[in-house]
């Protein structure tokens, strides 16, 4: 493991071992990951088998930008991997990321994808859909995303934070859509209809459906896959159904994981291969497979399970109008003070 990554992730190496003693380090990549190890761990394995390069993993759940701007040029980091185009762009802003001009990345990965400067490119795609009580709603009953502020709801719905990054990526979305009074209306109509204070993340939403004390709550698909892979969790994903709401007038809500370079980037070669590796169509299909997310390749499968979920019709939105919309839909949902 890098020192520098290895000393800042509290990693303890020994330091009694003469320097001159310690074999040349081999080719590498530090990667500070906002995603959890589980998920990513699979693509890193596989890279390094086919490619004999090292991949460091730091787990950085809070704080990554300001460690970036805080570490600056000596920040070991080469790559950062994270969820939500909110994320990718606040690491860009910061101006910690370089921009990388890549023919296989920008022909793997379609435009409406990755950062047109490019600072940053998606890895995967997930959408915003409704966990729905198979035996207390029909599919037929969800239909669009403005319904859900419909009284019919009342004490029905469930749902994690409104300031989650999800939640306001998908505020962001329909303040897109329908403007600042239609969004702020849209938000109060909503906390009316839930069946308790927003809490904890998509999974125990679905949980709260399975123990009855709500009827539909929002989610990413992928989280489908997790619970039906998990002995405990098993039988609340098999209690819902997913169904795909729409925007009146487009479609449903999508959102991404990526990654961006590091100004940094002291293994730059080596992050490139391993950037072009995750855009690859063995890396999608792991992603797929493992993730049961939608890969972004065009032309890689869905795995069967994503698949039989059925097909829907994406928003057309791109994620640059997501993103430059997140500060007004936050700025909303505290104004209705939507958790409270």
């Amino acid at each position: 493991m890098n020192l520098r990554l290895a000393l800042l992730t509290g990693t303890c190496l020994s330091l009694t071992i003469p320097a001159l003693a310690a074999p040349a380090l081999a080719e590498e990549v530090n990667v500070y990951s906002h995603r959890q190890p589980e998920l990513v761990q699979p693509l890193f394995d596989a890279f390094t088998k086919e490619t004999g390069i090292a991949v460091n993993v730091a787990f950085v759940d809070k704080g990554m930008v300001e460690r970036l701007v805080a570490e600056g040029d000596r920040s070991p980091a080469d790559l950062v991997m994270t969820v939500d185009i909110a994320r990718l762009t606040q690491v860009v802003d910061a101006g910690v990321t370089q921009a990388v001009d890549d023919p296989a990345l920008n022909a793997a990965i379609p435009p409406a994808f990755r950062d047109p400067d490019g600072h940053w490119f998606s890895l995967t795609a997930r959408a915003r859909i409704v966990y729905a009580a198979k035996d207390r709603v029909a599919p037929a009953d969800v239909t669009t995303y403005e319904d859900l502020a419909d009284p019919k709801w009342k004490g029905r719905i469930c749902t994690r934070s409104g300031t989650s990054d999800y939640n306001v990526a998908l505020t962001a979305a329909y303040l897109a859509h329908h403007g600042e009074e239609a969004t702020k209306t849209w938000l109060e109509g909503l906390k009316a209809n839930l069946a308790r204070k927003p809490e904890g993340g998509d999974r125990d939403q679905v949980k709260a459906i399975w123990a009855g004390q709500c009827d539909i709550s929002l989610g990413n698909t992928y989280y489908m896959g997790k619970m039906l892979s998990d002995p405990e969790q098993k039988a609340w994903a098999e209690s819902v159904n997913i169904v795909f709401p729409v925007f009146e007038g487009g479609g449903t809500h999508m959102n991404i994981s990526g990654v961006a370079m590091t100004k940094a980037a002291p293994n730059h070669d080596a992050a490139l291969k391993l950037m072009e590796f995750l855009a690859s169509d063995e890396a999608q299909e792991i992603y797929a497979q493992t993730n049961h997310e939608f890969p972004i390749k065009p032309g890689v499968a869905r795995s069967e399970l994503v698949a039989s979920w059925g097909d829907f019709t994406p928003d057309t939105l791109t994620l640059k109008e997501v993103a430059d919309l997140r500060p007004a839909a936050l700025k909303l949902v505290e104004e209705v003070n939507f958790d409270g």
